[in-house]
C-alpha cells in the first residue's frame, strides 16, 4: 500500500528544494564556496523565526522557510549565506568572556558587511543608511573589520543605537552557539569547529585555484578566513614547544581496576596492584615569550598577546604544576626580564604593565641573552623561544638549538626569516579587543 505523503512531510521535502535552489544561486556567484554551502544538514525545528545552526545542522521552521521563499527569495539566499559565514569565520566558537548579546550583533555585522561588500547578484540589495554609516565608520577606524573590532566598537554605543542596530543586522538565530570555552565545550562542538577549520582550508585552496584576482569583496571575505585560522591554530602551536615528562598524577590507562578489586575483594584490604602515581605527559616544562618593545609596536597589543598566551599555557592539559615562563622585552636591547611561575606573578606583570623600550627593533641580542641565562644555569629544560613582532628588524644568523618561533603582526615578509625558524602570522585586532 503506497505511503500517504503527511502535510508535515511535504512541507519538509518542499524545503529540502528549496534548499537545493538556494544553494544552486549561492554557487553560480561564488564557485569557491561549493563546499561551505553543502556542509550543514537541513533539520526541521519548530518555533524558528529565521535559520538557526550549531555548526552541524541548519535548522529551520518549515512554514516560515516556504513563507519567505515565496515572497522574498533574496532574503533567504542572504540568510542561508549569512549562517554560513558564521561558520566559516568561526563566530559559532569564539565569543569567550564577551557579552552575549554585543558578541552576536558584532558577528551579524560582519557577516552582513562580507555580503554587501560582494556585490553579487544573487544577494545584492540596496543599503541602508544606517548600514552605510556604520560600514564607514567602521572603515575610518582604521583598525579593519572583524568581530573583535567590531565588538569594541559597539561598545561605546548607546542602548538606543544598539537596539537600532540589532534591529538592522537581524538575520539568524544564535541560540545554538557554543561560548568557545575549551574546557567546557562539547564534543560535538568541538568535532563542528575541526571540520570548519578544514572546510576553510579547502575554501582557501578553492579560491586560489580559480586564480583570478580576489574582488574586493571577497578579499574581504579571504582576510577574514585567514584571520580566524591564525586564532585556532595559536593554541595548537604553543603544544609543538612541549615536552615528555612524568607528573604526579594517577596513570588510569595503566591501571587494571579488574585485579584492584580482585585482591580487595579475595585479601580483604590487600590490592594486587596499585594504581601508578606517575605518568608521562607532553605539557610545557619552561617557554622564553621574547616581546618587539620597538616603536613600531603598540603596548596594548603586547598586553593582549601576554594575556591570550597565559590563558592557553596556564590550562591543566598544556602546562606543569611548576612550570616556567620567562617574559623579555626587546627592542634593540633586552630592556625587561620577568619571570612567571604562578597565576599571581603573572597578575602582577600586568597590574602595572608599561612597556620598556621604544627603539629600533634587533632580534638577536635577546638570544644572546638567553643564552647566557642557559650557561648560568638559569633556564635549564627550554621548551622553546617566542619572539612576537611586527618582523620589522634584524634576525639571528645561527640556528638555535631549541625550537624557536616569530609570531607575526599581519603581514610580513617571509623571505627575511630564517629557515630554520617557525612563524605564524596572528590576527592582531583580536588581541586589541580582549577581553579582561
Amino acid at each position: 500500500m503506497a505511503h500517504e505523503m503527511t502535510q508535515t512531510e511535504w512541507e519538509r521535502m518542499m524545503c529540502e528544494k528549496v534548499f537545493h535552489f538556494v544553494r544552486k544561486e549561492l554557487y553560480l556567484d561564488m564557485r569557491y564556496l561549493k563546499i561551505a554551502l553543502c556542509a550543514l544538514k537541513p533539520k526541521a525545528v519548530e518555533g524558528l523565526n529565521t535559520l538557526a545552526c550549531d555548526g552541524v545542522n541548519l535548522c529551520y521552521a518549515p512554514g516560515q522557510v516556504l513563507r519567505v521563499f515565496e515572497e522574498n527569495s533574496l532574503f533567504l539566499n542572504r540568510a542561508y549565506l549569512h549562517t554560513v559565514l558564521h561558520c566559516i569565520y568561526r563566530h559559532l566558537w569564539l565569543r569567550g568572556s564577551r557579552d552575549k548579546k554585543l558578541w552576536n550583533l558584532s558577528c551579524d555585522i560582519v557577516a552582513e558587511y562580507t555580503i554587501d561588500s560582494m556585490e553579487c547578484p544573487s544577494t545584492k540589495r540596496i543599503l541602508s543608511f544606517l548600514r552605510r554609516d556604520l560600514y564607514g565608520e567602521l572603515k575610518s577606524g582604521g583598525k579593519g573589520i572583524s568581530g573583535a573590532v567590531v565588538y569594541g566598537a559597539l561598545k561605546n554605543k548607546s542602548p538606543k543605537e544598539l537596539k537600532a542596530l540589532a534591529r538592522e543586522f537581524y538575520t539568524d538565530d544564535h541560540r545554538f552557539w557554543d561560548r568557545g570555552d575549551k574546557e567546557n565545550m562539547s564534543p560535538m562542538a568541538s568535532q563542528a569547529r575541526d571540520n570548519w577549520d578544514k572546510i576553510a582550508r579547502q575554501t582557501l585552496m578553492e579560491q586560489n585555484r580559480k586564480g583570478d584576482k580576489a574582488k574586493s569583496g571577497e578579499e574581504f571575505f579571504l582576510s577574514q578566513v585567514k584571520a580566524a585560522k591564525g586564532r585556532r591554530t595559536y593554541g595548537d602551536f604553543l603544544k609543538k614547544f612541549s615536552l615528555w615528562q612524568e607528573e604526579m598524577r594517577c596513570d588510569e590507562d595503566a591501571f587494571d581496576l579488574g585485579f584492584y578489586a580482585y585482591g580487595l575483594r579475595v585479601y580483604g584490604n590487600m590490592p594486587l596492584v596499585e594504581p601508578m602515581e606517575t605518568r608521562e605527559a607532553k605539557k610545557i616544562r619552561e617557554i622564553v615569550i621574547v616581546v618587539d618593545t620597538s616603536y613600531s609596536t603598540r603596548g596594548e597589543l603586547i598586553e593582549g598577546f601576554l594575556r591570550e598566551t597565559f590563558q592557553i599555557l596556564s590550562q591543566r592539559d598544556s602546562f606543569f604544576a611548576r612550570s616556567r615562563i620567562r617574559v623579555l622585552q626587546c627592542d634593540e636591547r633586552v630592556q625587561r626580564d620577568t619571570l612567571i611561575q604562578s597565576q599571581e606573578d603573572f597578575k602582577a606583570l600586568l597590574s602595572d604593565f608599561s612597556i620598556q623600550g621604544g627603539g629600533s627593533t634587533d632580534f638577536r641580542p635577546a638570544f644572546s641573552y638567553v643564552e647566557e641565562l642557559r650557561r648560568q644555569g638559569e633556564i635549564l629544560n627550554l621548551g622553546g623561544l617566542l619572539y612576537f613582532t611586527d618582523g620589522k628588524g634584524i634576525y639571528p644568523e645561527k640556528k638555535t638549538d631549541y625550537k624557536t618561533a616569530f609570531l607575526f603582526l599581519d603581514d610580513f615578509e617571509e623571505e627575511k626569516v630564517p629557515s630554520w625558524a617557525m612563524r605564524l602570522q596572528l590576527d592582531s585586532e583580536e588581541f586589541l579587543s580582549y577581553e579582561h
